[in-house]
């Protein structure tokens, strides 16, 4: 892997923590739709991030925030996620 290609999706991981925070952040303020539209918005973010992963420890990083974010799903909409959600 090139080092600037590396470099990058360690500033992706970074960039992720606090738009997830944000996510929850409104969760417990009660503001759904908002946290929705976050969830959905760094759901695209991972699924971008997936076509460019190159390492194993990349794809199980990636792994990691998608099941977190399927469990947001299911908080903030009180039902488990269709398949492809």
């Amino acid at each position: 892997m090139k080092p600037e290609t590396k470099k990058n999706m360690n500033s992706k991981f970074e960039e992720l923590k606090p738009r997830v925070q944000e996510i929850i952040d409104l969760i417990a303020a009660k503001n759904d739709r908002e946290a929705n539209n976050k969830l959905l918005e760094v759901s695209e973010t991972l699924d971008e991030m997936i076509d460019f992963a190159e390492e194993d420890e990349e794809v199980r990083e990636i792994s990691r925030y998608q099941v977190l974010l399927n469990q947001l799903h299911v908080k903030i909409n009180g039902e488990e996620p269709v398949d492809g959600e």
